[in-house]
């Protein structure tokens, strides 16, 4: 894959990609765009090994997936936050927090569900492709989604 490739690729899924790197990061932008930016690099890097065997959406996806997941298993450090300042909210802030609900209680859902979800109804990517980007059988997803729609409905009704 040449460089001009590379870059054709990244502007014809960088839209879909943060996308669904927000909902997994429960509507945390800056998160998403890190592991975006960290999965996009790997991908860069390993450009020579891509075969062309599924679609770069798919590959790219599945390294996002990979990222977020080392993402997880990394220690946190907290630190001592300053006093706040109270700000007038504008209208595009409150649009901002337009989907909150939806993310947290996609954060309630285990990596796996909330994985399949967001790729299956944010992403429209099929059962079969998101077996390749999860790596696991097109039957697993299937019932993984399912679990997951009930999980979602739990916890989006108990946000209510």
């Amino acid at each position: 894959m040449t460089r001009q490739e590379f870059s054709l690729e990244v502007r014809a899924t960088q839209g879909g990609l943060r996308r669904f790197l927000v909902s997994l990061c429960a509507g945390d932008t800056a998160l998403a765009d890190d592991i975006a930016q960290e999965s996009y690099m790997k991908a860069y890097l390993a450009c020579d090994t891509f075969r062309g065997q599924s679609s770069f959406a798919t590959w790219i996806h599945r390294i996002a997936c990979n990222e977020f997941m080392s993402h997880k298993r990394r220690p946190r450090h907290e630190c001592e936050l300053p006093t706040t300042v109270q700000h007038a909210a504008t209208e595009e802030a409150d649009a901002s927090f337009r989907y909150q609900a939806l993310y947290n209680a996609m954060a309630q859902l285990p990596e796996r569900e909330r994985m399949a979800i967001g790729l299956y109804y944010l992403q429209g990517y099929s059962t079969e492709e998101i077996s390749k980007i999860l790596d696991i059988s097109a039957s697993n997803v299937r019932q993984i989604l399912t679990r997951g729609r009930l999980h979602l409905k739990t916890a989006l009704n108990n946000n209510f």
